[in-house]
């Protein structure tokens, strides 16, 4: 089941559900029946707090918000931890009141409240530390704490495995579940994800949303894999399918501190799964992840073009670690042109005979596959008394435009083929 917890009309815009659908169909984590907006279930969570306050569980506070900001700087002042308690719990309710009263849970006075945690274990918190949780605001809508209680019941739900961020509002939540009669979850609150730094993960660590890293070019099944390792583990296993995660996954083995999120170990898994995908795949993904630059142009592309990628990616893909890093190899093998090579270009001045030269020998050519060329280049070298590794580089860098492209240079001419290679020489000549 899918719930989203939009109450808080501030931060639930439809951008943001639409970023949590987007992100859960990306990682292929797939719900039954539509989603639930918690927002449709306001009546019936203020239904629960005015049956609590009929049976005495929960009481009609109007302390205004001016008297709360003063008592909390008083307590500051004096250097205490504030806890609110309300002079209305056990007065007679007055409806004379100009202020619009919050309905308040009753929370026991005396002993302890016990939670016991299926990661942190056992824990209890005296009644002394716990105030009287606002259930229903003045306007008549319900809190975050109790609507998820109250939906969390409604929805039968057994376990609750979330952040320990939100341990200390299990406490205050179990009041609620205690004064209705209903049946406790539960809990299982894991530790958060902090940056490769140790610190809590923010925006300075990375992407934040999860379809970010669909447009970094990770893989969802990697991101399964990786999300899974963090802070949980199956012996030395690093690479697991989901059919084993379904198998080995616990409670039990979940670690109490928090995991750190490391871009290498993402790679490295990423990678992984990027080997097991065929060419073709590969050529698809790169089309479906409409993250690139140079994608625009690509999907305008002539077909020669696409045939071109299609083969390149056969040598680009090795070692490659994203797809936004094979994107990166594969640009130069589309309808791309060069107009200024920049503090390169001194380079080709230099190698400009030995390039016109080159032109010759590839227009001459008649057997353009990597044996032919190869056999071609070797037979040009010994000619003009050099070596392939004299004009190598200046010939990769007018071919791909970069002196550091991927792939060995027969594979990049034979991949581009006889009409864009002197194509793309003959522009290179020019520029000088």
């Amino acid at each position: 089941m899918l719930r989203i917890e939009d109450t808080d009309e501030k931060r639930s815009s439809a951008a943001a559900i639409d970023a949590i659908l987007q992100g859960l169909d990306w990682l292929g984590l797939k719900h039954d029946d539509n989603y639930v907006l918690q927002s449709k279930n306001l009546a019936r969570h203020a239904n629960v707090a005015q049956e609590l306050l009929a049976n005495g569980k929960a009481y009609l506070c109007y302390t205004s918000a001016e008297e709360l900001e003063e008592m909390r700087s008083e307590a500051e002042k004096k250097g205490e931890v504030f806890r609110f308690k309300s002079s209305w719990r056990d007065k007679a309710q007055s409806q004379a009141s100009v202020v619009k009263p919050v309905i308040r849970i009753k929370a026991p006075l005396e002993g302890e409240i016990v939670i016991k945690d299926l990661v942190q274990g056992e824990v209890r918190v005296s009644c002394k530390e716990i105030d009287d949780l606002v259930m229903l605001r003045g306007d008549g809508t319900p809190t975050y704490m109790l609507a998820v209680v109250v939906d969390d019941h409604d929805m039968e739900i057994t376990h609750i495995i979330r952040g320990d961020d939100h341990f200390t509002n299990a406490f205050r939540q179990k009041i609620i579940y205690d004064s209705m009669g209903w049946s406790v979850p539960q809990f299982a609150h894991i530790p958060l994800i902090h940056g490769a730094d140790g610190a809590k993960m923010s925006k300075r660590h990375g992407a934040t949303s999860v379809i970010e890293y669909q447009q970094m070019g990770y893989l969802p099944e990697a991101m399964r894999n990786y999300l899974l390792r963090l802070g949980w583990s199956h012996g030395d296993a690093e690479i697991i399918s989901d059919a084993q995660a379904i198998e080995w996954f616990n409670l039990e083995k979940v670690g109490k501190s928090p995991a750190r999120f490391d871009f290498v170990k993402l790679n490295h898994v990423n990678k992984h799964y990027l080997e097991k995908k065929t060419d073709e795949e590969l050529f698809n993904l790169l089309f479906e992840t409409k993250n690139a630059n140079w994608l625009v142009a690509i999907e305008n592309s002539s077909e020669e073009a696409r045939h071109r990628i299609k083969k390149a990616i056969r040598f680009l893909r090795v070692g490659a670690g994203t797809l936004d890093e094979l994107s990166a190899r594969v640009e130069p093998y589309g309808d791309k042109t060069c107009s200024n090579f920049g503090e390169a270009q001194a380079i080709i001045d230099e190698k400009k005979i030995i390039l016109q030269k080159l032109l010759q020998n590839f227009e001459e050519l008649d057997v353009f596959d990597h044996d032919g060329i190869k056999n071609s280049l070797n037979n040009f070298a010994i000619k003009e008394g050099i070596k392939i590794k004299d004009f190598g580089p200046v010939l990769r860098l007018v071919l791909t435009f970069s002196s550091s492209s991927s792939g060995g240079i027969f594979d990049v001419i034979e991949v581009l083929a006889k009409e864009e290679v002197v194509k793309r020489i003959n522009n290179a000549l020019k520029q000088g």
